[in-house]
């Protein structure tokens, strides 16, 4: 045997060699006056264990590590949350590292090549203590860091765990209760996708829910076959109720999804709205076998009752930042029911755009960009219907008093003067003419009831009339304004609270919710009308103060490690996921937070980036005001089917962002799969 010493006695014969990281087996024939000796006895050194800890940013999180070190060969051992290859709870070992220890540092050494890829270097901290990093190789011969890991000589090597449960469901958001088996179903959907879908009674909104996600399910072209008697061969939907009311807050979203091991799907549902979660959620059930070249759901059978946990859940736009094209709008509305969520919140004006068409008075939107960046009420009611279709309310803003300043391009008599433009002028009538017309044609002066919607431009029963941000400075700089004030002998301050008082009356008189700004609770507290909905985005706003004195509030906090402003692009989706809209509020005023929305404030987005920008850290949103707080409580657990959502989105034309981005909508950094990124 090359690079043994032997001696031999004549009936033994006695070899010492020293293991390389290339010598791990040793084969020994030992011949002894023309025969081969009937055993051989191989010693080793004893091997040195250690236990430790492994990171790697998107893929493991501090997951258990165990090491064995063996005369100078080492190997490194743990369970990938999820692999490269989107794989949850995948194990891996580095074998073969040629290891160094000199009692101050320690080299496991890889080939940049499996199965000794990765080379790791540590540091002792104490006399067994070590922690360090792992290098692995690029294609520019220049390493770079995976991660980090530590380890403890001598310690008892602990299991291996995994923070993604390998029996969860690869569905977004994660579905309130459920049970399932192991058995691989195959979907045999006819030749006609749509003949797939099946209910009774008659709904034009069902029909294009079916023509919808016939589409979305069995998007691959099969050849013709048919399908075996024990496949899944379609899906039976009841609904409780056929109404086809424009989606309201109070709406029925439950719905109930059994899918067998072979025979027909069935999704029961309260309203049209909780059937289109159901099919969302099948939808997502059903993955097409390339190998076999057949749609299959995976652990069949599947029994799924679901419902939100938070009733508004939902997307804030700004087309006064930047204006946003018809057709990128809505294709940010098909994606909403993607993650089940129902509101699109559309910030239509600001201090630098009014695009918005007000028949009374024409000139407003000369506040807009240009003539080409403008919406006319025949779009926008259209859009509304779009968004009805999808299970999406359409909550529309016109911030006032304050971020208004392009009214006064087209009516500058409402504005302090031209020098100083706003907040708007609440010292003439002027003003408040124009806000009853603008809020109005919106609402239509009633609010929307069963079978009979508003005939305003939006149906939904919400409307947002901002508040925030409100620097009176323009009012005392302005002699009309302030001479106003002092004849009534008003600051300021008195007059903010005067002109947001005035304008939620306004949109309760014509049967709406005002929604506000937390300013405007902050100003009034318990002397706000219980009809306004407060909308939280400071965090100094105390949540618990607001709810406990009745109020219903939406909370997206922004500007903090949790942000829920989409704007923050280095907020994470990990941190955005663990941002709970109900913390330090007591379970019994729960019930008040009525939900959320990731806010997408326009100063950097436009058509050619707001997908990327928005997703997938709006999932991490989805989910958590979707899904049961228990369940919630780890990102790490979520991130393997975030991944797949992603994907899932990225397959539907959506442009979601690779999810591991340090800043968000950043393209992927190299090469690799979609599940890796």
């Amino acid at each position: 045997v090359s690079g043994c010493t032997c001696s031999s006695d004549k009936k033994k014969v006695h070899c010492s060699m020293v293991l390389g990281a290339n010598a791990m087996m040793v084969t020994l024939m030992v011949m002894v006056g023309g025969a081969t000796g009937a055993s051989v006895h191989v010693a080793l050194a004893a091997a040195e264990t250690w236990g430790g800890t492994l990171t790697m940013p998107g893929f493991a999180a501090g997951v258990p590590l165990n090491i064995t070190v063996q005369a100078g060969v080492a190997s490194f051992a743990w369970v990938y949350d999820v692999n490269g290859a989107g794989e949850a709870c995948a194990p891996d070992t580095e074998t073969g590292l040629a290891w160094s220890d000199d009692g101050k540092t320690v080299l496991a050494k890889g080939t940049n090549a499996d199965p000794s890829y990765y080379t790791f270097t540590g540091t002792y901290s104490t006399a067994t203590e070590v922690s360090g990093s792992i290098i692995q190789p690029t294609s520019k011969d220049v390493p770079s860091s995976a991660g980090t890991w530590t380890a403890t000589k001598g310690a008892v090597a602990p299991p291996s765990r995994c923070a993604a449960d390998g029996n969860m469901p690869f569905i977004w958001p994660l579905p309130a209760q459920y049970t399932n088996g192991n058995t691989t179903a195959t979907v045999s959907p006819p030749a006609q996708f749509l003949a797939f879908f099946a209910h009774a009674g008659t709904s034009p909104f069902l029909d294009q829910a079916f023509a919808r996600y016939a589409g979305i399910t069995f998007p691959h072209v099969l050849a013709a076959a048919a399908g075996a008697a024990d496949d899944v061969a379609g899906i039976d939907v009841t609904v409780a109720s056929l109404a086809e009311d424009y989606p309201q807050l109070a709406d029925d979203e439950t719905y109930t999804l059994t899918v067998p091991v072979s025979g027909r799907a069935t999704l029961t549902a309260a309203t049209v709205f909780g059937a289109l979660h159901g099919l969302e959620t099948f939808s997502q059930l059903v993955t097409f076998d390339f190998d076999t070249q057949t749609y299959v759901v995976a652990k069949a059978p599947w029994s799924i009752t679901d419902s939100p946990r938070f009733p508004h859940r939902g997307l804030m736009i700004d087309t006064a930042r930047h204006f946003e094209t018809l057709a990128s709008i809505r294709k940010m509305i098909d994606s909403l029911p993607y993650a089940k969520l129902n509101v699109l919140h559309w910030h239509m004006s600001d201090s630098q755009s009014y695009p918005f068409e007000v028949k009374g008075f024409p000139k407003l939107w000369d506040g807009a960009y240009s003539s080409y960046e403008r919406y006319n009420q025949a779009d926008v009611r259209a859009m509304v219907d779009y968004a009805k279709a999808r299970g999406v309310r359409v909550m529309v803003e016109f911030d006032m008093p304050g971020h208004a300043g392009s009214w006064c391009t087209g009516y500058p008599e409402i504005c302090p003067s031209q020098a100083c433009n706003q907040p708007l002028n609440l010292a003439t009538n002027r003003t408040f003419d124009v806000i009853t017309e603008v809020l109005n044609e919106c609402t239509g002066g009633v609010a929307s009831a069963p079978g009979k919607p508003s005939p305003g431009v939006f149906k939904d029963n919400f409307i947002h009339l901002g508040g925030d941000e409100v620097n009176t400075a323009c009012w005392d700089s302005t002699p009309a304004v302030k001479a106003w004030l002092d004849a009534r002998g008003m600051s300021a301050d008195d007059g903010y609270a005067y002109f947001v008082d005035r304008v939620a009356k306004i949109a309760i008189a014509q049967g709406h919710r005002p929604v506000q700004w937390s300013e405007v609770f902050d100003h009034f507290k318990g002397n706000l009308s219980k009809e306004t909905v407060v909308h939280i985005w400071k965090s100094v706003t105390n949540v618990t103060e607001v709810v406990a004195l009745g109020y219903e509030v939406l909370v997206n906090v922004g500007y903090d490690k949790l942000s829920w402003y989409l704007d923050n692009l280095n907020v994470m989706w990990n941190d955005v996921y663990m941002n709970e809209p109900c913390a330090g509020v007591p379970d019994n005023l729960c019930h008040l937070v009525l939900g959320g929305h990731g806010e997408m404030w326009g100063e950097t987005v436009d058509a050619s980036d707001i997908q990327q920008t928005v997703w997938p850290r709006l999932a991490a949103i989805a989910e958590r005001l979707w899904s049961p707080r228990d369940q919630t409580q780890d990102a790490m657990a979520a991130h393997a089917r975030i991944q797949s959502f992603r994907c899932l989105l990225n397959r539907r034309g959506i442009a979601a962002a690779p999810v591991n981005n340090a800043v968000a909508r950043a393209g992927p950094s190299g090469p690799g799969s979609c599940f890796n990124q």
